[in-house]
């Protein structure tokens, strides 16, 4: 009896177990929220380190309100509401201090000890501001919790705080550079910092840790970064009884005062990529043991001084290197053994190499031209002196530096001059005084800035293109009385008259000032000029209608990007030897003239982009050699002549953006089987797609779309090999200079120079039926595919997974049924889809039902028509107010293990008293009896106490 009443006492005991249960589970879980505003302790904490910083620029003009999480440099667990970064980096300077660094800029005045009640902090960043010598605090080394420390370039007074040793967890650490003034530190603090990672210490004097760096340093097993340059050391270790530091990828012993010879452990460091060991007094001979790190990518022993013996045959081997640097040294020796060595592998990666200030000979191997990635640093001033060289070529390369009246002083004997640099990438300045005398006459002049020219009077050939030259060309410029075959100022901010009275003595000569600012008529020059480019000006009003009888001989005419009006001039039918005529983006109006029968040498003909109107003629047939015919953009009607079937040389055939009607026809494939790009978009064509499309197998952009062509998709699209495989840098003279193509749900333009690369099928707005062809699939190299707007039926076939290289996607407005192929989560490249989502990889992200709207027959997630079999919508992976849910790495361990740790706790804690009182009748009985005694005592006292 006795053992059932203590089992029914047990009753309640049971369930009072499940209710703490069900509570503690919700209380672990609930820590996983995001909590909403900031602790009140950490708000007040971050307010009075506000109160001690000097502000001037009102930087922290954000940190008012209870939200302290939305302050500006405040970052806040997404777990527990902790306040975990604060980061006040100033960013009006970078981290090598080459920035404008201002006083009303940077932050000032003291670091105050509430920062110590920010218990979670884990990133701190001060870097960059100006605490005027302020006393570097201990308190920082209470923050026990950070791992990330950066106090760089902050001008902070006093020596390291030797308290740092408590950040046991710190992984990083840049004190670089932080001391307003230098004082000598020791690094006895150092070893504690066992997780340190990155550690830069540079500018900081550590003197007194002369005798004792390395080994401080060799404590530290999990260091990938190492910087110590400018740091006062002055004895590197030649041994370690033992290397604990071999992760280290980044060692920078730069600008110390070492006088050894190279260490044996350096070359232990096996994963080293980046060594730095310039403007030391290191000496002796390069070891042969620089073949053990085969990681190297930089090195940099310049400015050594003692340095000797012969350049070694291993660095040569060194393939990942891309910049060696071991100049003014006394390193001696042929060189030729060392280039070839670099020279034998294929894809060399070295981009700089600066052997200068040495002691080596031999001759430059042919082999040097095998390393394509090699950038030149500068040109020496020495090249000045150089009397008897005649002629001088420097022209695009990526050159550094800045170039003097120094680097030309003795060229004497100079006729010709090019350090043009057409690539955006070089930065080599010029500094050449306008006042200046060149000691030498010229006759071929390319640079991109202005050298002295008032003494040049045997120039032929001026290439001032991309100078920066703004307002007139001088008179005195027309006062050379220059005879010249070539004048080119294009890519500058001239005005004013052109000069139309310069003298072209050669019977081919070339005149281009295209991309300046010239307004009024369209000039006309000499009948001897050949080419003339003068697009992208403000020349206005008609062109000149006898332009072809004055300049017959053009080859290459260029009046593109103007403000021309008026009609096209019949006597452009004179030029007999143009292959080149672009009068595109202009105001011109009126129909084509019948000029074409003169015209059989035009390679280039564009007139896009104006109101030209009526049907193209017959005698287009006459241009036998045309590659490129664009026509697009205008008011052209009627059918396409039959007679362009003779154009069978044409590579791009662009006739969007206009009236012609009639059917796509079929001779189009048949004639001229060489076509890169057609392109028919926004007229009035009729009928099906003919199926003879299929024969032109180098197609790579197809534009039929915005038309009224019906019937199927050819069941041969699988044919179009162009769309298959990858056009080589030989198929850009095969391009057109600019092209517009719909992608990624715009219009985007591509040039020359990537156009080859875009791979684009767009059939879209049409009334096309029928299913869309497996053969499709098969055009593996398709960038865009556009088949939105039209009447489709059917599923998407089932390898449209095949389609890899695939970025757009538009299926928009057709009547597809069916879920998608599970194929398509393949496709990983696709960043724009018009059409149903599937359930995997990027897909999960695009979850907007609007984009499927017309396709009434698709089916799935998240449209609201689910597919058989599914059940539910997923939850979106926003967050209510729609913005994406990110959690820290650190804080999804922590909150696992707060989990763990309450569940685990609760039922050791729980059942260990519990369990033992159901399992044990004893200890359950004694209890009880110690209950009821309990009980009875309290009782007696509550009634003496009310007596």
């Amino acid at each position: 009896m006795a053992h059932k009443i203590s089992c029914i006492k047990l009753l309640p005991l049971l369930v009072l177990s499940g209710l703490l249960f069900s509570g503690t589970v919700k209380f672990a879980l609930s820590t996983g929220g995001i909590a909403s505003g900031c602790f009140e302790s950490e708000r007040q904490a971050l307010a009075k380190l506000k109160g001690g910083f000097t502000d001037p620029s009102g930087r922290l003009a954000s940190w008012v309100g209870k939200d302290c999480c939305k302050w500006r440099g405040i970052v806040c667990s997404n777990l527990t509401g902790r306040v975990v970064e604060i980061n006040l980096h100033n960013p009006y300077v970078d981290d090598n201090l080459s920035g404008d660094l201002k006083p009303g800029q940077a932050l000032g005045g003291e670091i105050s000890p509430s920062l110590l009640d920010v218990k979670e902090l884990k990133y701190l960043d001060l870097s960059m501001n100006n605490f005027g010598g302020t006393k570097l605090p201990g308190l920082i080394g209470s923050l026990k919790q950070l791992r990330y420390l950066n106090l760089s370039g902050a001008s902070f007074g006093g020596t390291i705080p030797s308290s740092l040793r408590n950040l046991s967890r710190l992984q990083y650490l840049d004190l670089s550079n932080c001391f307003a003034e230098l004082s000598q530190n020791d690094l006895r603090w150092l070893p504690s910092l066992s997780s340190l990672r990155y550690l830069n210490l540079g500018v900081i004097d550590l003197s007194e840790a002369a005798d004792h760096w390395l080994q401080a340093i060799n404590l530290l097993p999990s260091l990938i970064e190492l910087r110590l340059p400018n740091c006062f050391l002055s004895k590197l270790p030649l041994s370690l009884p033992f290397i604990n530091v071999t992760s280290l990828e980044v060692l920078d012993l730069s600008n110390n005062n070492f006088n050894s010879t190279l260490p044996r452990w350096l070359f232990n460091l096996t994963r080293l990529i980046h060594l730095d060991l310039n403007s030391n007094s290191l000496g002796g001979e390069l070891p042969d043991k620089f073949a053990n790190l085969a990681s190297l990518q930089e090195l940099d022993m310049s400015q050594n001084s003692y340095l000797e013996g012969r350049l070694l045959k291993s660095l040569g081997s060194l393939y990942d290197m891309s910049v060696l640097k071991i100049s003014t040294n006394r390193i001696t020796g042929e060189i030729n053994d060392f280039i070839n060595g670099l020279a034998r592998c294929n894809d060399s990666k070295l981009e700089k190499l600066d052997f200068g200030i040495n002691e080596l000979s031999g001759n430059l191997p042919d082999s040097l031209g095998n390393l394509k990635k090699l950038r030149m640093s500068g040109i020496p001033e020495s090249f000045g002196q150089l009397s008897t060289l005649v002629a001088m070529d420097l022209s695009e390369n990526l050159w550094e530096g800045v170039m003097t009246e120094r680097h030309l002083a003795n060229l004497s004997s100079l006729t010709d001059l090019n350090l043009n640099k057409l690539s955006p990438n070089s930065s080599l300045a010029f500094n050449i005084a306008p006042g200046w005398i060149p000691p030498f006459k010229l006759k071929y002049l390319y640079i991109n800035f202005l050298l002295g020219l008032r003494n040049q009077n045997n120039l032929k050939t001026v290439v001032l293109n991309n100078a920066n030259i703004s307002g007139t060309i001088p008179d005195w410029f027309f006062q050379l009385n220059l005879q010249l075959d070539e004048l080119d100022v294009a890519y500058n901010r001239l005005t004013g008259e052109p000069p139309t009275s310069l003298m072209f003595v050669d019977d081919q000569s070339n005149f281009d000032l295209s991309s300046n600012l010239y307004e009024g008529p369209l000039p006309i020059w000499f009948s001897n000029v050949t080419t003339l480019y003068l697009r992208d000006n403000c020349f206005s009003g008609p062109i000149p209608p006898n332009i072809g009888e004055l300049m017959p001989y053009l080859t290459d005419l260029d009046i593109s990007r103007n403000d021309l009006n008026g009609t096209i001039p019949l006597s452009i039918g004179n030029m007999a030897t143009l292959t080149t005529l672009v009068i595109s983006n202009n105001y011109l109006s009126g129909e084509i003239p019948r000029f074409w029968s003169n015209l059989s040498l035009l390679y280039i003909l564009d007139m896009s982009n104006n109101s030209l109107s009526r049907p193209i003629t017959s005698e287009v047939g006459f241009l036998s050699s045309l590659k490129f015919f664009i026509l697009s953009n205008n008011n052209l009607s009627g059918k396409l002549p039959s007679s362009l079937r003779n154009c069978s040389s044409l590579d791009s055939l662009d006739l969007g953006e206009n009236k012609f009607s009639g059917n796509i026809p079929a001779w189009i494939a048949e004639s001229i089987p060489s076509l890169l790009i057609l392109r028919l978009q926004s007229n009035y064509f009729t009928g099906e797609i003919p199926p003879q499309i299929c024969r032109l197998s180098n197609l790579h952009i197809v534009d039929l779309s915005h038309n009224s062509l019906s019937g199927s998709i050819p069941l041969c699209i699988g044919n179009l090999t162009g769309l298959k495989v990858e056009l080589t840098n030989a198929d850009t003279k095969r391009q057109e200079a600019h092209l517009t193509v719909v992608a990624k749900g715009r219009f985007v333009q591509y040039d020359q120079r990537i156009l080859y690369l875009v791979n684009s099928l767009d059939l879209s707005d049409n009334r096309l039926s029928g299913e869309i062809p497996k053969a499709l699939t098969s055009l593996v190299r398709l960038w865009t595919l556009n088949l939105s707007m039209n009447h489709l039926t059917g599923k998407i076939p089932i390898d449209i997974g095949n389609l890899e290289w695939l970025e757009t996607l538009d299926l928009l407005s057709s009547n597809l049924s069916g879920p998608l192929p599970p194929s398509m989560t393949t496709l990983t490249k696709l960043n724009h889809f018009n059409g149903k989502i599937p359930m995997g990889n990027q897909f999960l992200t695009l979850n907007d039902p609007s984009i499927y709207e017309g396709n009434v027959g698709l089916c799935g997630i998240p449209l609201p028509k689910l597919c058989p079999g599914d059940e539910k919508q997923p939850q979106s992976p926003d967050d209510g107010d729609g913005n994406s849910k990110s959690e820290d790495g650190d804080d999804d361990l922590e909150h696992l293990w707060l989990i763990l740790s309450i569940g685990f706790g609760f039922f050791v804690g729980f059942w260990g008293v519990c369990g033992t009182l159901i399992l044990k009748k004893s200890w359950r009985e004694a209890y009880y009896c110690y209950i009821d005694r309990m009980k009875n005592k309290l009782t007696a006292l509550a009634v003496h106490l009310t007596a």
